[in-house]
């Protein structure tokens, strides 16, 4: 759990708004939605109810944590807004979605999901190469869903079109809690704050 004194990490989540083939993509992220509450971290995501986006939502607020949802005003029109949050805050674009999500990160996780969470993915780690943000990106790995997209990461190295630091800001983990100490860690050795590292 938290300590008192230290600030509650805040998870920007990203993953699909369908539950996939394998149950096992709807147990993960129970699971990491449990993770982030008990630990009274606060999530942050794209604020729907449908898929793996609201299993990790409800599954954070049934742990003790907090929810801030952003979505979208053509979104909540289709009627898949959450309307359980602590929070939700409604935009006009997607855009001004995704920069609200981060503007309220410490760090970022992305489960299995499809175009948009891949994009999602994709922006964040530009940002953090391009400066714009210092903070961990983590892959949850469930059911090896990741490992096709790994291995493309590999060969843009090998090819010469990424470099190994930057691919190296990934970490990867198929286990929600080893995945989120491991980001609490980075942000610890970052920040200098111990009492993160061992949350």
């Amino acid at each position: 759990m938290s300590k008192t004194n230290t600030p509650p990490l805040r998870a920007c989540v990203y993953c699909g708004s369908r539950h996939g083939r394998l149950p096992a993509y709807t147990q993960a992220a129970r699971q990491l939605g449990e993770a982030i509450g008990k630990r009274g971290w606060q999530l942050v995501y794209g604020g729907g109810h449908v898929g793996l986006m609201g299993e990790v939502a409800d599954a954070t607020l049934a742990a003790g944590g907090t929810v801030v949802g952003v979505i979208t005003e053509a979104l909540m029109q289709r009627e898949v807004g959450h309307r359980g949050l602590t929070e939700l805050h409604v935009v006009r674009t997607m855009h001004e979605r995704k920069q609200a999500m981060a503007e309220r990160a410490d760090l970022f996780i992305a489960l299995p999901g499809g175009i948009g969470t891949m994009e999602e993915l994709f922006e964040v780690w530009t940002w953090r190469q391009l400066g714009y943000h210092d903070q961990p990106i983590g892959i949850l790995n469930t059911a090896g869903y990741y490992d096709a997209f790994l291995r493309l990461c590999s060969q843009m190295v090998d090819e010469g079109f990424l470099a190994p630091p930057q691919h190296a800001v990934l970490v990867t983990d198929d286990e929600p809690e080893r995945l989120l100490l491991t980001l609490a860690r980075h942000i610890a050795a970052a920040s200098g704050r111990d009492d993160y590292s061992r949350i």
